[in-house]
This record gives structure tokens, sequence and C-alpha cells, in this order.
């Protein structure tokens, strides 16, 4: 069993908040527009981190980390970019590689909006983190904590960190 932080578009922020969870977790895994190099370095000096980068992200970072990450977690398929959409709405380029490629988890950030969706049509768990960052439209920051065991996701948490707009 491995527990899991996920988190995206933390755009060059951390705070103590954000660490908490970090600190506890296993993996980290990040879903794109990390923001800088010590964001990522810091994470990864915490805990092992998969990442991807995102749209945001300069050339450092995407010499670091791919556009689109595959790997198995505890037996699970997981696969992560930073732009994907939604299930029945999948970004043009992203559908045909979930279709070949048929993940368990299909996670993706950039939207900033927490969702987990279960996607019947590609049977896969659809699974966006909103945003932990303190840039963007989003009111609430969040992450996602979660145990994987036995190629399924056992347990599941969305973590709400606080408001946006009252950081200073």
């Amino acid at each position: 069993m491995k527990k899991i932080t996920l988190l995206s578009d933390t755009h060059s922020f951390l705070d103590d908040k954000i660490l908490k969870h970090v600190k506890t977790a296993d993996e980290i895994w990040h879903a794109g527009d990390i923001g800088s190099v010590e964001v990522a370095e810091k994470l990864a000096s915490i805990a092992p981190l998969q990442a991807v980068y995102g749209n945001i992200d300069g050339g450092d970072l995407r010499k670091m980390f791919s556009k689109d990450l595959f790997f198995t977690c505890e037996g699970l398929k997981v696969y992560i970019t930073h732009i994907g959409g939604y299930p029945k709405r999948y970004d043009q380029r992203v559908r045909p590689i979930i279709e070949r490629t048929r993940p368990d988890v299909f996670i993706c950030g950039h939207s900033h909006i927490c969702k987990v969706i279960r996607d019947q049509e590609n049977k896969l768990l659809h699974i966006n983190p909103g945003a932990a960052g303190n840039k963007g439209f989003h009111k609430i920051r969040t992450l996602i904590n979660m145990k994987v065991s036995n190629a399924k996701i056992t347990e599941m948490e969305v973590v709400e960190l606080g408001s946006r707009s009252s950081l200073s």
C-alpha cells in the first residue's frame, strides 16, 4: 500500500498547508504547472516525485519532466498529463492516447477545478486535483490524498487548503 499526495497548478507556490500533506506521502504526483525548479526540488526532497510539465512551465522544468507520464503504482496503471479535458470532452491529443494505453486512472490539471469522475466508456477513473497554488481564478486551493493497493485506489480524500484570495 502506498499513500499518494496528488496536486497540480502550484504555480511556484508551496506553503505549510501543502507541505503538511506531502510530508506524510510515500509518493507525490504533480499534474503540471509546477512553476519553478525550486518547487519540484523541494517536493522531490520529501518523497519520490512523479510529475509532468504544464503550459506555464519553462525550459528547465520541461527538461526535468515530460508532457505525458505513464507508470504503474501497486498494480494500478496511471497516465498523467497537464491538459487533458474531461470524459466525453477529452483534449483531442489525449483521447487516442487513452484509447491506446487503457490506463486505470487518468490524471490531469490545468482547469484549477477539482473533479473525480468515473469514465464508464473508457473504464477508468478521471482525476483533476484542482489547484494547490495561489494563482488563478479558483477560490479554494485543493489537493487529493489517496491510498493505492492491489491495483485499486482504496481511499481518497479531497483536501481543501483554504481560500486562494486570503493568501498574502
